[in-house]
């Protein structure tokens, strides 16, 4: 006999809840437009000139080979995703290889697409960068105090960045042991919620150089796919070659050398 109270929920009957919440979203929408419509930018959408003093790409020809090689990524993922909508974790060989940069650019190009919107995730607690990259004042917290508070609803810690389509999630307040959130139960939920919940919607997770950091082993496990990033002159053969080694082949998408810290 079942002597669990009815309104007594375990962590599994939670999880299935969030399956079964999601599945009747995806049965709901029979099209994209809903999800994309609600992702404007009213009154703040950026200038190409103040994205380029932000180090972000455009469609304008003054960018047009860096915005190249990011779609150049974006069609790579998406051959080999197929039609379902996936999360990337992007990481870098070594600190200051520009891990950072590649990931809020690469989520910029997905959302270039109009029948795409992005979400990026600043998962870099030793240095969390994407708030200040993309002039976000992150007022109501973030990654982390959504975690610690899931009662708070993921609403307020989603923020718009100026980009059409793309939405931020900021690291949040510093923590340690950054490794037991992201290996939380509250934490493989959020994503499976995020992504489910819209199927035209990409997650991109910012995590921290491979070196010196168990952190982005950690959150491979919650991707389907992983970037490493190699800082061009910065990391060697050997040690990309090492930091390969960490993540699960079949979720390596690549390896992006990148000359940009």
């Amino acid at each position: 006999m079942n002597m669990k109270d009815e309104n007594e929920q375990g962590p599994s009957d939670a999880f299935e809840n969030v399956l079964e919440e999601a599945a009747r979203s995806l049965q709901q929408r029979s099209a994209p437009g809903h999800s994309i419509a609600r992702m404007a930018e009213p009154g703040r959408e950026l200038a190409p000139l103040q994205l380029e003093e932000r180090r972000l790409i455009h469609r304008e020809d003054s960018v047009r080979r860096q915005s190249d090689a990011f779609r150049e990524i974006r069609t790579r993922l998406l051959s080999i995703a197929g039609r379902q909508n996936f999360v990337t974790l992007v990481v870098s060989v070594s600190p200051r290889s520009g891990g950072s940069f590649v990931t809020r650019n690469l989520a910029a190009a997905f959302a270039f697409d109009e029948a795409k919107t992005s979400l990026l995730i600043d998962c870099n607690m030793r240095y969390p960068s994407q708030h200040k990259a993309l002039g976000v004042e992150p007022s109501s917290g973030g990654l982390i105090d959504f975690l610690e508070q899931p009662s708070m609803g993921i609403e307020p810690v989603l923020y718009h960045t100026g980009i059409p389509r793309l939405r931020l999630i900021p690291a949040g307040r510093a923590r340690e042991n950054s490794g037991e959130y992201f290996s939380s139960f509250r934490m493989s939920t959020m994503l499976d919620s995020l992504r489910c919940r819209y199927p035209d919607r990409y997650l991109f997770l910012d995590g921290p150089a491979i070196k010196g950091s168990p952190d982005a082993r950690i959150l491979s496990d919650l991707a389907d796919f992983v970037v490493v990033v190699a800082g061009y002159g910065r990391d060697t053969p050997a040690a990309i070659s090492q930091a390969v080694t960490n993540f699960d082949p079949e979720k390596m998408a690549g390896v992006v050398f990148n000359h940009v810290p």
